[in-house]
């Protein structure tokens, strides 16, 4: 019996000892703390809810090598992010792309706006040619330094990546500009509860 006890407070105490496997749930999205980006591990820095008038549109998550509550530092910060978009309605790939050009163009001054537009076009049309997008379908915006901005629907690299670190920042600002999507989600985002 004793060693049957001592076998069980060994087995207990290894598993106190694991790490645990936590993730942060919103309307039952889970986001796991932690997201891969080629040999990189970016840390969760927050996650929330799109809120358009009363309908819930996705639940959204950001990744970041280092985690921060500010919102200017976070767009600025050298490596990957990137930010998971898990959708809690349908929607067309329009309804996206107009989503994210109105986003866009409320966050950036106009010469940035001429100075990307081309890029936007680009990413527009992509969102456009997703056609009819299914509640819980997972969309990954991975931003990578030197490479570019991708876009992936449940795990399948759609279009060409679009080039530029600052345009990168200028996509970002859609939801950490100073008039976010939703000022509740940049909220979540930045860690908040």
């Amino acid at each position: 019996m004793k060693q049957f006890a001592r076998a069980w407070l060994l087995a207990a105490a290894a598993t106190l000892a694991l790490p645990a496997l936590a993730a942060t749930e919103v309307k039952g999205v889970k986001f796991p703390d932690t997201y891969q980006i080629g040999s990189q591990t970016l840390q969760l820095n927050g996650a929330g809810v799109r809120v358009k008038v009363i309908v819930d549109v996705y639940a959204a998550g950001l990744y970041v090598v280092k985690p921060d509550a500010n919102a200017t530092t976070l767009v600025g910060q050298a490596g990957p992010k990137s930010m998971e978009i898990v959708l809690l309605r349908d929607l067309t790939g329009e309804d996206f792309a107009e989503a994210t050009v109105k986003g866009f163009k409320a966050n950036n001054s106009a010469a940035d706006q001429a100075k990307f537009q081309a890029k936007l076009d680009e990413i527009k049309a992509m969102m456009v040619n997703f056609g009819e997008v299914k509640k819980g379908t997972v969309i990954h915006i991975d931003f990578v330094p030197g490479e570019g901005t991708h876009v992936l629907v449940d795990g399948k690299k759609k279009g060409p990546e679009i080039t530029g670190d600052d345009f990168q920042q200028a996509v970002l600002r859609i939801w950490l500009g100073n008039k976010p999507v939703d000022n509740d989600l940049k909220h979540a985002l930045l860690g908040g509860k």
